[in-house]
């Protein structure tokens, strides 16, 4: 079956968005930081969100809405992972999920095992939660990254109680492998902790790439582990308020059960009746698109560092649409990001608040049109002609 990528929308039109992405600068900058994409919303999406406005269907979100049943069988249908819906349970978003399960499986003081560069928020929802951070770096094997089994299993041997797991990892776009989810759990059920994986850009995986969800790697991260999802980053969602909590044991199900009403509470009704539309089948077609045109773009990333800024690292993410872009070469600071929003008036999210091995980074959202990938990398790239720190490779 041929599938057509979807094409982003007009500039001007985006520029009507009211969202941070479009809303945080002004129109002269090119806005490529926060995890918003570019594209139209799924149909089955928009007719659910219209016609919910046309009845006033805007009151607390129902105890029994149909969620669970939709994403186990999104689950079954796009990864392969069999979900028992009666395991499921909503909240507001994945990060407030994350934030409620540290708190109930850990005390005051107690150390949670995080891997940056890693998505800010993972640092600082462990410290909310009164819990310590523990960081346990990604492995840089030389053509990509990957868990620190060893160093991971000595952080819980020496008492750390929870492994925070980003998979597909943001920054990197890593999908991580069955082998090393499935030794994390071994160590987290041998101490006797706990795993939670942020799994919201799953749907995004690569062809390329096998996505194995944590729960599915082993019976012990059945027992151990606690996934938290959502529809907001495939499907452009996140100011919608809505994610689920998936559990495989009955131990993890009493905690998330046990958890305070109102973290269920929370759950937005619009974001349930978005996420039901776009965890249908009927929204399929549009999310093949979506990765399709993802795939070139993160492509057209690798090409256009090469073209305009060839000192520049940048490994092909096997998920998602973020670009971890090493550009220290360039002797732009710890923090290149600032320089390049004043100099080039591109917006990137700044590369050392994803832990020091962020620094001399950038992360550029690629979830766009091509031709505005091109002109934010050229202007990026005039930057580096015009250094006068580092002469451009193609200078004698």
């Amino acid at each position: 079956m041929t599938v057509l990528p979807l094409d982003a929308l007009p500039l001007e039109t985006l520029r009507r968005r009211s969202s941070s992405k479009w809303r945080t600068y002004g129109d002269d900058v090119i806005p490529m930081f926060v995890a918003e994409t570019d594209f139209p919303l799924a149909e089955p999406i928009t007719r659910a969100l219209s016609e919910a406005v046309a009845l006033g269907d805007t009151g607390y979100t129902p105890p029994r809405h149909g969620l669970a049943e939709t994403f186990a069988a999104f689950a079954r249908r796009r990864l392969g992972w069999d979900v028992d819906a009666t395991r499921v349970r909503t909240t507001g978003d994945v990060m407030m999920g994350v934030v409620e399960l540290i708190r109930a499986l850990t005390e005051p003081g107690d150390r949670v095992v995080i891997a940056p560069p890693v998505y800010p928020p993972f640092a600082m929802c462990t410290e909310e939660a009164g819990a310590v951070v523990d960081e346990v770096p990604l492995r840089d094997t030389g053509d990509g990254w990957e868990l620190d089994v060893d160093g991971i299993d000595t952080a819980l041997a020496a008492g750390a109680r929870v492994v925070l797991v980003c998979n597909p990892h943001n920054p990197t776009g890593t999908v991580h492998t069955r082998e090393s989810l499935a030794a994390i759990a071994a160590s987290a059920r041998r101490y006797g902790a706990a795993v939670i994986s942020d799994e919201i850009h799953a749907p995004l995986v690569h062809d390329a790439a096998s996505f194995t969800p944590f729960l599915a790697a082993s019976e012990d991260a059945a027992a151990v582990g606690y996934t938290v999802t959502s529809a907001s980053k495939a499907y452009n969602l996140a100011g919608l308020k809505c994610a689920v909590m998936v559990t495989a044991s009955d131990q993890a199900t009493r905690i998330v059960r046990g958890l305070p009403k109102e973290v269920e509470w929370r759950t937005g009704l619009f974001g349930v009746h978005a996420a039901i539309a776009a965890f249908s089948e009927e929204s399929d077609a549009w999310l093949d698109g979506l990765r399709a045109a993802l795939d070139g773009n993160r492509h057209l990333v690798a090409d256009l560092l090469a073209e305009h800024l060839p000192l520049a690292r940048y490994r092909i993410p096997q998920a998602g649409y973020l670009a971890w872009i090493d550009l220290s070469a360039y002797g732009w600071g710890d923090d290149p990001a600032r320089r390049i929003l004043k100099e080039a008036g591109v917006a990137l999210h700044h590369g050392p608040l994803f832990g020091a091995s962020g620094v001399g980074h950038v992360r550029l959202n690629f979830g766009c049109s091509p031709e505005l990938l091109r002109t934010a990398i050229e202007r990026i790239g005039a930057m580096a002609v015009s250094s006068p720190r580092v002469p451009h490779a193609s200078t004698p």
